[in-house]
């Protein structure tokens, strides 16, 4: 018995089968990923069912109404303490993911997990228009970093289980294993990977199998029947709202940096009071804006708003979410950006219905490639985008016409030098990163880069290639063979290579490698 499990952990530790161990670990985090997100979903549940009942309640008794603003307050000051303990627990929490993969951040996984929890539900709970899934995803990492550091891993190896945690953080909190792995590639590590692929994979189908035990397997938004599209007027009115809804996402990230320099002149202990005491209001006059917002993305399939409605509503969550994401309390930016879509799509169905473009049959259809178009043009991931409302809707029949509106919108935002709000609020946080994490000095990685087309290594001998002072080049990778890194070798688009180097050049590599079509 003892000679089977020593041959079983020398296995398990071979270089040989580290693909292998990352699938056995992506299991290990997706099942923890699993649990802890389910337990705040269910918490966020119990707010948005409750959040209503009080504000109709409340008019009623209104001795308490003080009360509960007193409560509000109290709130505030938890969330201020919160973020004054870590700022790695400030606003989405990918950002602070991406800084960690570059080597410019880290975290302490332990401590942010509590506070990044414990803020993330008092936020939401209380109304604010924020997404659970940025603290998903930033929960499933320091699941997979904790996961890294506990069992000594390296560096490198770390990075992989972080990142498969935070795929499945994405798929548990939407019931979306494939967006979640796709996140992954797309938009954390920019990088198909093998191993990153090998982890995510796991991590997410576990971490999704663990919340559906719980949540059962239903999509997140309730669309009812989605009319599939089958002629080509239809195609060019989507291309239509892939434009009209990428042309409403530009405000987008202006508008977070805005309100983020507005809080940036105020004391941080009252930065959480405004965005509290705006919820407290708005859940007398405006209760549909309050939380996330997946309840208002499942009214506008039933009920019949005017389109002046319609305006108000979008007009008041855009700017309640950047009220309350400027304000730095943990929360996400994912599912606030996919209210507006659906809304900017419900517009859109209302002009078109009225100037007869299309059956009113359509509007739900509207409402669904609305989403992915706002994700798209403010993210810059349509893959991403698409593939997430197609699992979050359960719309699989319209994957063309996701792609079709979502990479026009993206069109739409990259010609008009639209960055993604991930880097740009990444950006920000390096800019202040000595009041919101330690960077890390001349700390030597693994770093695993691959060669993009027409990047400055595409066709480059290795001895000419311009690394970094200090770089070795350990492997290369082409297809399923392993080449020694000769001098003389010369590099192809699409080789794997793994480099030896200190943290504070991984840009620099990843630079080198990145693909330039116009060159």
């Amino acid at each position: 018995m003892h000679r089977r499990i020593e041959s079983a952990m020398t296995m398990m530790t071979d270089p040989r089968h580290f693909k292998l161990r990352l699938f056995i670990e992506g299991n290990i985090i997706g099942i923890a990923t699993g649990m802890v997100i389910a337990l705040f979903r269910y918490l966020l549940e119990l707010s948005e069912e409750y959040l209503p009942v009080l504000y109709r309640w409340l008019p009623e008794h209104i001795a308490w109404i003080p009360v509960w603003f007193l409560l509000l307050a109290i709130c505030g000051w938890v969330l201020y303490r919160i973020v004054r303990r870590d700022g790695m627990t400030s606003g989405s929490g990918i950002p602070q993911i991406k800084g960690i993969l570059l080597g410019e951040m880290d975290m302490n996984w332990a401590r942010v997990l509590i506070l990044k929890f414990t803020g993330a539900v008092l936020g939401i709970g209380a109304g604010m228009s924020l997404g659970r899934e940025g603290p998903s995803v930033q929960l499933g990492a320091c699941l997979g970093q904790g996961l890294g550091r506990l069992t000594h891993r390296s560096y490198a190896e770390s990075h992989y289980l972080l990142t498969a945690g935070a795929g499945a953080g994405l798929a548990a909190a939407f019931n979306a294993p494939l967006a979640g792995v796709i996140f992954c590639l797309e938009e954390l590590t920019k990088n198909f990977s093998a191993f990153v692929l090998m982890g995510a994979i796991s991590a997410a189908v576990t971490a999704t199998t663990v919340t559906q035990y719980f949540f059962g397997m239903q999509p997140v938004f309730h669309m009812g029947v989605v009319p599939v599209i089958d002629t080509g007027h239809m195609y060019i009115l989507l291309i239509v709202l892939g434009a009209f809804v990428g042309l409403l996402g530009l405000a987008f990230n202006p508008m977070l940096t805005r309100s983020q320099d507005f809080y940036k002149k105020m004391p941080a202990r009252y930065r959480p009071l405004v965005p509290l005491f705006c919820a407290g209001v708005l859940g007398f006059l405006l209760p549909e804006i309050l939380g996330g917002g997946s309840r208002l993305v499942d009214s506008l399939v039933v009920t019949d708003y005017t389109l002046a409605f319609l305006a108000l509503l979008l007009l008041a969550k855009f700017l309640f979410t950047m009220i309350c994401f400027g304000s730095g309390v943990p929360g996400g930016i994912f599912l606030p950006m996919l209210v507006l879509g659906s809304v900017g799509g419900a517009v859109f169905a209302k002009i078109a219905i009225f100037f007869h473009w299309m059956p009113e049959l359509f509007a739900v259809n509207c409402i669904v490639f609305g989403m992915a178009a706002y994700f798209s043009a403010v993210v810059k991931s349509p893959i991403t985008g698409s593939v997430l409302i197609m699992e979050m809707t359960g719309s699989f029949e319209h994957m063309l016409a996701l792609i079709i509106v979502s990479m026009t919108a993206y069109l739409v935002s990259d010609l008009t030098g639209g960055e993604p709000v991930y880097d740009m609020l990444l950006s920000k946080s390096l800019a202040v990163r000595d009041k919101i994490a330690r960077r890390i000095r001349h700390r030597r990685i693994l770093l695993e880069v691959s060669v993009g087309v027409k990047s400055a290594l595409d066709g480059a001998v290795v001895a000419q290639a311009g690394w970094p002072s200090g770089c070795v080049l350990v492997n290369v990778r082409r297809g399923p063979q392993e080449l020694a890194p000769r001098d003389e070798l010369r590099l192809q688009s699409g080789d794997a290579l793994f480099v030896l180097t200190d943290a504070d050049d991984t840009a620099a590599l990843q630079g080198l490698a990145a693909e330039h079509p116009d060159r």
